[in-house]
């Protein structure tokens, strides 16, 4: 028997069943301990949700007979007169955790609506098939999504500026030629093509595409199919992607596989033939507003050739700004990054400029 301060008598059996339940005990607690990482993850995923939701507001409007959704952003101001910027995410990506939230986010701090959506067929978008892209149906959609804008009383008119990424970097580049409400154009990493442009002496590539984006017809002219494909995979040989690069494989694998992005590793994508000597640069000249171009010095992506990229902003005839960035096609994607804060100052520095 031992005895104890308090003068109880403890059997070695006592202490013996006493010692196994402590240990029982201790497990049950380091358990909850090593299960307490996923917790804390689920709780800021809660958090940052909840956060996004009382920013912002859900929105949708129509374009080409089919609703497209997305979010608004509205600064603390309380203002009825807000200068907005129009965001679409780029090749495949969504609104949901893919970075472009994140942009809506800043420039929302810095005083400006946003109003950030998924493209047709993507997201939380209608339309079918779905994961088809058709360039000229996207760009519609920023002309579509201005009509909506202006019928927001928080949003100023004759204040809006357009933002894309990628894809949509170049899509922009297309609609602020075309729509004279574009008052800024935010292009970022844009994949404006892989050869040195011709001259459209004619101006027959800007007419035929300014024809194709305004035609409310569009997606029932003859179209090409291609794919559907993978967008990125671990298996070029076996099971080929659109996308052979390893930085999009790891882009693409971590933001568009949390949970929640609505993200789908499989596109195809739809277009009418073109003109022989279609270029984006032949837009260069009919630009209707200042344009900012962020350019990856080292862009891996295939259409997103930087020497390209500058023949064609030599060609613009605009006020234009550009801004180098490291970190290849994918990097100012990052969030947190240094990358992300360098292009989101830029961002925020010329819409100040040009739009307030």
């Amino acid at each position: 028997m031992f005895s104890i301060a308090l003068g109880k008598s403890i059997s070695i059996m006592e202490i013996k069943k006493t010692s196994k339940l402590i240990r029982v005990l201790t497990i049950i607690i380091l358990s909850g301990c090593l299960g307490c990482g996923e917790y804390q993850n689920q709780q800021k995923k809660l958090v940052s949700e909840t956060a996004t939701l009382e920013i912002c507001k859900e929105i949708e409007f129509t374009s080409l007979n089919t609703k497209l959704r997305g979010r608004l952003y509205l600064p603390d101001n309380k203002s009825k007169n807000n200068p907005a910027v129009i965001m679409a995410h780029g090749f495949t990506t969504t609104i949901n955790g893919m970075t472009a939230d994140k942009y809506a986010e800043n420039l929302r701090e810095s005083g400006f609506a946003v109003i950030l959506y998924d493209h047709r067929n993507f997201g939380i978008s209608d339309g079918e098939p779905r994961q088809e892209i058709n360039f000229w149906a996207q760009s519609r959609g920023y002309i579509d999504c201005i009509d909506f804008a202006q019928t927001l009383p928080e949003v100023d008119p004759d204040k809006i500026a357009i933002w894309g990424c990628s894809l949509s970097a170049e899509e922009v580049f297309l609609v602020g030629s075309i729509d004279e409400r574009v008052k800024a154009i935010v292009s970022m990493v844009p994949a404006v093509g892989n050869v040195l442009p011709s001259k459209d002496q004619d101006d027959n590539v800007y007419t035929f595409s300014k024809n194709m984006v305004l035609n409310d017809d569009i997606l029932d002219l003859s179209q090409t199919i291609f794919g559907p494909t993978l967008v990125v995979s671990t298996d070029q040989i076996n099971n080929p992607a659109v996308i052979n690069l390893l930085p999009a494989y790891k882009w693409f694998t971590e933001y568009g596989g949390r949970f929640g992005s609505n993200w789908k590793n499989i596109v195809s994508w739809s277009d009418t033939d073109r003109p022989p000597n279609y270029h984006d640069a032949n837009f260069s000249q009919h630009l209707k507003a200042p344009i900012l171009m962020i350019v990856a010095t080292n862009d891996e992506m295939e259409y997103s050739n930087d020497k390209v990229t500058l023949e064609v902003f030599k060609r613009i005839t605009q006020p234009k700004e550009w801004v180098d960035i490291d970190g290849g096609h994918f990097g100012l994607l990052y969030y947190p990054s240094e990358l992300f804060d360098k292009s989101s100052k830029a961002q925020i520095e010329f819409l100040n400029k040009y739009l307030k």
